[in-house]
């Protein structure tokens, strides 16, 4: 115990991380039966036997390099047993490495937990394993992606990130490398296949790989393929939009096979045939009504190339260019195209169809057909999809759980389509794609996941976990997902900076997952209400201002990776952002008239010239490595499809008056004074809620003027009560809660300057008296009660069912769902879990509650997603959040992140109340719930949380 605390500390001073989630069996300094790697001028040679898979000797040529780059010395790399040493690395897999097998039978190396299983392996220091050797470090394989996967463990446990080459992950020196004496397994995963799809490719992957590769060619390709083996993956959709992984390089399947990935195709291009293959070389329509024969020596040819390549076989077909089938297709011409397609594979590559994997990807429409009737045989797996944004529509039942072919999930972390394309910068906190991905995995969705990355190089963070969360989803419960992000941070930048570095990448994943850049406009956040949109700019800035500290923190060798994968998103988002609410509020001070108008618009211009500078930074790392990386438009959408160029907002520009003019505008009004209807009002002021207002005083001329400022209370405390205006000044109304009368009480500012008429802003004011609440129950002010989900009073169980915390989903802070997501439904007044909060309400009636909650689908057939909700102890409603599903919906859902479905109740009386909401299907993700008493005004994050009663 003593040696493995001391093994933690030294590795932490070190500076070093390791394979993330993992024991850490490597050090820098000798102990008690270590092997030395390297130690002094002493460096272990690796062994590995040529009759072993191509991939596994590739991926030692790889370790011997990792070697080098960490100590700068060299091991060699040998085939002949009489060149082995005295402590030699033995690599090899088992039933293909004479070798390993040799120990296996000399029992030396118990491989029993290993030996049969898929992509297993084992790391041991072994003594005294062969003649004139006095020990090892051997590493075995149950298959060939078994010992590759124990090479790159090795190698990552080391100090080489999975991430070294994409991301420019520098590696840290060390002139000694021991792995501590013991044995290390790593058993097969509960996902059998787990993988990346390159897709909308163009024009920043594609015009990337162009210049530096001349094309989506093998050189290109066997950097992916090892970013996937290093990161445990297996299984690859090519990049397909003007590609043809086939035939743009012949050698392209043959390294991949050699690797030992897994092949396939897309969702909408079945048996091994790319749609550009189809494009170049099929005659006639793409109909299999009209063009049977065609069609059918078109695939026979697609799987004859491929037939002894590892690969899985898409079935069926969508229309031509991924468009759905016409509408006169059917069930049963679907069902004789995915017979006909087997009757191929059992002819050119197997007769025994279930040694072939074969899937059926469920994706848009196709899912229709099976809802249908429509069905394919049970070896072949059902691929279920999301909506494009991350939502699964469809799980297995218990039934089709009974399948042999299993079932998997297709997953989006990039789209193009409705409602609009999503495709420049990473925007998939992890904490959703747990959330739906845990789900697939308690619904026996575990054959196949499969992740559309786009470009690949915006979405390194959320493909590490998706792939290392399917490699062992035990290792990343939910409690565990900072620790992930903190253990990512830490093994590609060091411990010094590793939690700053995870909050700073966990809190980017929240703000950019409220809603995607791409979707942005100027009125997404609101100017007027909750200063909501000064908020987020502000949020974003702070983060930018961390990241930057950081970055200059690091060694200068770390900074290229740290743009990449923290500092460029952080600072885009924040950019993008800030342009769109600096838009908004050039068009409000235009209709306002304010001198400052055309600040605002110069301040558009120079943050749309600073999103191109950003991209043009990004171009120059490395000596231009990642030229045309980020060169996806983002700016500008006016639909689904995105803009031929970014496109800055549009912006006004006033002519303003010679002589300066005073002007005032309210917090939560678009008008200004003089000249608006009626007079001026803030929004009211409480003890127990929002105590502090503004008023702007701005010059709609030239020249600057002088002001001054009068409250009519005592209790009314102003930030200034003169001033000289140039432009704006923001005067800032606060309740001095000392001097607050109890109840409601009613004032004004008067806003006064030389040959004006003053401007007289009323000000309402409440101070309840509220007794004191055990439960710290939360207050009602402005007319609302906004709470976070986990801030709970009281929660009960039911049974094993529990509401339990996400943290990190959602808009805010944090998402609240039931586990096991299996659970039965219950509808009331069936025992069910259930949150309870408590809250003092001074003026109740009818009011509306509000839950804002997670996206997710009704994901069981015949089910919908449903809660309970009820004021004390009235009758609990049963509110369906899909109730209502038009594709506008939708679009909104999925766009805002969240629905918002909405209860009415009647509460009579004045003091404490409790609201309690049930589960009654599993699947539905609180986020925050708004008790609406009239007073909610529009944003779109809504109000801040409430106070709560002093305890």
């Amino acid at each position: 115990m003593m040696l493995r605390l001391l093994i933690v500390a030294l590795c932490l001073l070190s500076g070093t991380a390791f394979a993330l989630g993992q024991d850490r069996y490597v050090t820098f300094v000798p102990g008690a039966g270590a092997f030395a790697i390297v130690q002094g001028k002493s460096v272990a040679p690796i062994f590995v036997d040529l009759a072993d898979f191509a991939g596994v000797v590739r991926a030692a040529k790889n370790l011997q390099t990792d070697i080098a780059r960490v100590t700068r010395q060299t091991p060699k790399l040998v085939q002949g047993r009489g060149e082995l040493g005295s402590a030699p690395i033995l690599i090899g897999t088992i039933g293909k490495s004479s070798l390993i097998d040799q120990l296996i039978r000399d029992g030396k190396l118990d491989v029993t937990d290993v030996a049969g299983k898929w992509e297993a392996f084992v790391i041991q220091t072994v003594a005294n394993p062969l003649p004139g050797v006095a020990s090892a470090l051997v590493i075995a394989g149950s298959d060939k992606r078994g010992t590759t996967f124990g090479i790159y463990d090795l190698a990552e446990q080391i100090g080489v990130s999975p991430w070294a080459w994409w991301a420019d992950v520098p590696v840290v020196q060390h002139d000694a490398l021991f792995v501590v004496a013991g044995r290390h397994v790593e058993r097969e995963s509960p996902v059998k296949y787990r993988g990346i799809f390159l897709n909308d490719e163009a024009p920043a992957l594609a015009g990337w790989a162009q210049e530096k590769f001349g094309g989506l060619n093998h050189q290109f390709y066997e950097h992916v393929f090892e970013l996937i083996l290093r990161l445990k993956g297996n299984y690859l959709w090519p990049a397909m939009w003007a590609n043809a992984f086939n035939e743009d390089d012949p050698l392209n399947p043959k390294i991949a096979d050699e690797y030992g990935i897994v092949m396939g195709t897309s969702h909408h291009e079945p048996m091994l045939r790319a749609q550009q293959e189809w494009k170049r070389h099929g005659k006639g329509p793409w109909d299999y009504s009209k063009n049977e024969k065609v069609l059918q020596d078109f695939w026979r040819e697609g799987v004859r190339r491929n037939k002894d390549l590892e690969s899985i076989i898409t079935l069926a077909m969508r229309g031509d260019g991924d468009e759905p089938m016409s509408e006169d297709a059917n069930v049963a011409l679907l069902q004789k195209i995915v017979a006909d397609q087997r009757k191929i594979l059992s002819e050119e590559v197997n007769p025994d169809l279930t040694k072939i994997p074969q899937l059926w990807a469920l994706y848009k429409e196709v899912q229709e057909y099976y809802e249908k009737g429509m069905r394919v045989p049970d070896d072949v797996t059902l691929l279920w999809c999301d909506d494009n944004w991350g939502n699964i529509r469809r799980l297995p039942t218990a039934e089709e759980r009974k399948r042999s072919g299993g079932a998997g999930v297709y997953y989006h972390f990039d789209y193009v389509g409705d409602p609009r394309n999503y495709k420049w910068i990473n925007t998939n906190p992890i904490a959703k794609v747990w959330e739906q991905m845990s789900q697939a995995l308690d619904y026996g969705a575990d054959r196949i996941w499969i992740v559309n990355v786009g470009d690949l190089k915006p979405m390194e963070f959320p493909i590490d976990f998706f792939l290392n969360f399917a490699r062992d989803p035990k290792r990343w419960p939910k409690e565990k997902l900072s620790e992930f992000a903190r253990l990512w941070a830490e093994r590609e930048f060091g411990a010094a900076h590793a939690t700053e570095i995870a909050d700073i990448v966990t809190t980017y994943g929240t703000y950019v997952g409220r809603r995607k850049p791409e979707l942005l406009e100027p009125s997404t956040f609101s100017q007027l209400n909750y200063r909501e949109a000064d908020r987020v700019v502000a949020d974003y800035q702070a983060l930018v201002t961390r990241a930057e500290k950081v970055s200059a923190a690091l060694p200068p060798a770390a900074r290229d990776a740290f743009f990449q994968l923290v500092l460029h998103p952080a600072k885009a988002a924040s950019i993008v952002t800030e342009l769109y609410v600096t838009a908004a509020r050039n068009r409000l001070y235009a209709a306002q008239g304010r001198a400052s108008t055309n600040d605002l618009a110069a301040r558009v211009r120079t943050l749309f010239q600073a999103d191109a500078d950003l991209t043009a930074a990004y171009h120059k790392l490395g000596n231009g490595k990642w030229n045309h990386m980020m060169d996806q438009t983002h700016i500008g959408y006016t639909y689904w499809q995105q803009p031929p160029a970014n496109v800055m907002p549009a912006v006004s520009s006033l002519l303003v008056a010679a002589q300066p003019q005073m002007g005032v505008a309210v917090e939560g009004a678009p008008q200004s004074w003089p000249g608006a209807w009626g007079a001026p009002v803030l929004p009211d002021l409480n003890v127990l809620g929002e105590q502090r207002r503004y008023i702007d005083v701005f010059n709609k001329g030239a020249g600057k003027f002088d002001f001054t400022a009068t409250a009519s209370e005592p209790w009314i405390a102003l930030s200034t009560t003169r001033g000289t205006v140039e432009k704006d000044l923001r005067l800032w109304v606060r309740l001095d809660a000392s001097k607050a009368p109890t109840g409601r009480s009613s004032g004004a500012v008067t806003i006064t300057t030389p040959g004006m008429a003053p401007v007289t802003v009323r000000v309402h004011a409440f101070n309840p008296s509220i007794p004191s609440a055990p439960d710290g129950a939360f207050v009602e002010a402005d007319r609302y009660v906004a709470i976070e989900a986990e801030h709970f009073t009281r929660k009960e169980d039911a049974g094993a069912a529990a509401w339990q915390k996400i943290d990190h989903y959602g808009h805010t802070l944090s998402g609240m769902a039931v586990f096991p997501t299996t659970t039965e439904s219950a509808l009331p007044p069936a025992a069910a879990p259930r949150l309870e909060y408590r809250m003092y309400l001074t003026d109740p009636g009818k009011v509306d509650v509000e839950a804002i909650v997670g996206p997710t689908l009704p994901f069981v057939p015949g089910r919908g997603l449903r809660y309970a909700v009820a004021f004390d102890d009235e009758t609990p409603q049963v509110i369906d959040i899909w109730a209502s599903n038009t594709a506008q919906d939708w679009q909104r859902a999925v766009s805002d992140n969240a629905r918002k479905p909405r209860s009415t109740h009647t509460v009579s009386g004045t003091g404490f109340h409790t609201l309690k909401l049930w589960m009654v299907d599993p699947g539905v993700v609180l986020q925050r719930l708004v008790v609406d008493l009239g007073g909610v005004r529009p944003s779109y994050l809504g109000p801040p949380e409430s106070a709560r009663v002093a305890r």
